[in-house]
């Protein structure tokens, strides 16, 4: 049995919000910006839009591109750190909105780098049943961060933007297989460098809470910088070696959207150069989990990929968690 990618999809709100208009909001520039994040714009969700309601649209989506119907999914994940409520899962929230009455449903929380999380929670899915078990599994990265990010705070709210992406991994009767190596890894001892502080159980609301802004994203960003080069960098080394791929045969690396200087740095410490580095920051700025589903939708429907490429995903997020995955295309 193996493993491919039966459609993806994706979705973003219509509001656009420019690094001009943030202008007018916080003190910065779009030179600024624009130099040191490579981001120009980043989409923001409606007040009435859930994250839920982004996910259901970019699921909706790769289900049109798969030909399936969503009463033939077997499993819904969603990986996201915007909850629509702190129960139900927004999984199962999604399965109500789009009809998957026969999916199990459930929520990952990795951060940035959950899309990689649910395929390799997928693709376990798939390989650890008896044949036919679980055919079809659609993973799903959606953020609606704009409700987490402080306006007033300039070293954040530029870089965050809101959207879903979602993949249908789906097994086939031969032995093509789309994920050639993985590897998902994390370390909590760093988790206070990129948080929120408030809201869980460790520190419920309060009035002081709400008044000191504790439920707003938090992020020292050149510690983040310092951990997620490393990261990245020694993650995407691994999963080359497991499956014994050169960097030289990788058509396409496809990195987390986070800040051009990281991908660039990434890049260049693996030995791919800048030309085969997918990016798409420019457009819409760091969706978290959706932002490599977000690009591998734009690479599939742009005709950017044939069979055999060799795609090299990478991703770091809060957790701090890290993952990489090499994909086969097929």
């Amino acid at each position: 049995m193996g493993i491919r990618i039966a459609g993806t999809g994706s979705y973003v709100p219509e509001k656009i919000l420019t690094n001009f208009d943030l202008e007018k909001m916080v003190e910065t520039s779009d030179e600024w910006i624009r130099t040191r994040t490579g981001m120009k714009e980043r989409h923001i969700a409606a007040p009435d839009q859930a994250c839920s309601d982004l996910a259901s649209q970019a699921a909706l989506n790769a289900l049109d591109m798969a030909g399936l119907t969503a009463d033939e999914l077997d499993f819904l994940i969603v990986a996201t750190i915007t909850n629509d409520k702190v129960f139900p899962s927004t999984a199962c929230i999604v399965q109500r909105k789009i009809g998957a009455s026969n999916a199990g449903c459930l929520d990952i929380e990795a951060a940035c780098s959950g899309l990689l999380y649910g395929m390799e929670l997928a693709s376990g899915l798939i390989r650890g049943h008896k044949k036919g078990k679980y055919r079809n599994i659609l993973v799903i990265g959606s953020e609606k961060l704009s409700n987490l990010v402080d306006w007033e705070d300039r070293n954040t709210c530029v870089l965050f933007g809101d959207g879903a992406s979602a993949l249908i991994l789906q097994a086939t009767d031969d032995d093509d297989d789309l994920i050639v190596a993985s590897e998902v890894k994390a370390d909590g001892n760093y988790g206070d460098i990129l948080q929120i502080p408030a809201g869980g159980s460790a520190c419920p609301t309060t009035h002081e809470t709400l008044d000191k802004k504790m439920h707003y994203m938090q992020m020292a960003g050149q510690d983040v910088f310092k951990q997620a080069v490393p990261a990245m960098v020694g993650s995407c080394k691994n999963v080359l070696a497991q499956a014994g791929v050169s960097p030289d045969e990788v058509a396409w690396l496809v990195p987390h959207q986070a800040n051009f200087r990281i991908m660039k740095a990434v890049a260049s410490r693996v030995g791919i150069p800048e030309e085969r580095v997918y990016i798409n920051i420019e457009k819409y700025g760091n969706t978290s989990a959706a932002t490599v589903g977000l690009c591998l939708d734009e690479m599939v429907r742009g005709n950017q990929v044939k069979p055999g490429d060799y795609l090299l995903l990478t991703a770091f997020g809060g957790g701090l968690t890290w993952a990489s995955v090499l994909l086969k295309w097929c």
